[in-house]
């Protein structure tokens, strides 16, 4: 929980040390950290604030910084009144769908609403929210999970999740950049162009090859988008880098539109030992979970 913590450190420590009384009340005014005009023309510091609006604020800041459930234990350690009145806020939030609870659990963590407004105006909130997707995603294949989204003519890594059972494990790209067309990820964000939207994006000259797999022809990698669209998830075997396996499935948004994707990577040796068709299984499995979610 120390995320969460962190997210909230620049407000007073006694508004969030369990105390009750007057430091309790020394919410009213934590926002108001420095003097903003209001429409009136009045400094925000001569209108008072509402209480229960910072404290809900408080909340989602708390559950978006942290990378695991958040209990409502920690969240009425953090804001310091009683358990009913924190959990009559984050009920609100949930059912406003800017928290949710992971299946079988009361823990909280970012719900649809929060991605949504992600969506809109940024991206920042997005590894929260699939966060869980990827953790479980990791621990059901012990292999490295990822998701991300395009970025112009590029795969842009959002977030990752590393599982401790190998000693070898392919790291994370968190807030890397790779290519689309020999990325499983790539492949999986690109599904649903045709040839010549390819075209459109690449321009005419071959592709890069990375290695000896790499795809370099605009019209095989069209036909490898057909297939992905078929198939359900995308693969690279090699073709970025000769000694790693990627499995990816696009994520898609409430209009069909693909808006990220979801996947692991792995040495070539292990992954094919433990078979592609189930890893395959997995990550399209967690692919539609995030989309049914994201449709709620």
């Amino acid at each position: 929980m120390d995320e969460a913590r962190h997210a909230i450190g620049r407000f007073p420590t006694s508004a969030f040390a369990g105390a009750r009384g007057a430091e309790s009340r020394a919410w009213s005014g934590i926002l108001c950290t420095a003097p903003v005009l209001s429409m009136n023309g009045k400094s925000t510091h001569d209108t008072p604030t509402i209480q229960s609006l910072d404290r809900g604020l408080a909340i989602l800041e708390a559950v978006a910084a942290s990378s695991d459930p958040v209990p409502l234990k920690h969240l009425t350690e953090l804001i310091g009144i009683d358990r009913s009145s924190v959990f009559r806020l984050a009920n609100t939030l949930r059912q406003r769908r800017f928290l949710a609870n992971p299946q079988g659990s009361k823990d909280y963590i970012l719900g649809p609403s929060a991605w949504r407004l992600s969506r809109k105006y940024g991206r920042s909130v997005l590894g929260a929210f699939f966060h869980q997707h990827l953790r479980d995603l990791a621990n059901k294949l012990g292999e490295t999970s990822h998701y991300a989204v395009r970025e112009g003519g590029q795969v842009f890594f959002i977030d990752h999740h590393t599982p401790t059972e190998h000693v070898v494990s392919v790291a994370g790209q968190t807030g890397e950049f790779a290519p689309l067309h020999c990325t499983a990820h790539g492949k999986a964000l690109l599904a649903d162009l045709d040839v010549a939207e390819l075209k459109d994006l690449f321009g005419r000259a071959p592709l890069h090859a990375y290695t000896r797999n790499t795809i370099t022809s605009l019209t095989k990698l069209a036909r490898t988008c057909e297939r992905v669209r078929s198939d359900g998830f995308a693969l690279d075997d090699g073709e970025y880098m000769a000694e790693v396996t990627c499995v990816a499935a696009p994520i898609r948004g409430p209009e069909g539109d693909i808006v990220a994707s979801v996947g692991i990577s792995s040495p070539v040796a292990r992954l094919r030992s433990k078979g592609i068709a189930r890893a395959a299984a997995e990550v399209v499995a967690a692919a539609r979970a995030i989309n049914a979610a994201l449709a709620g």
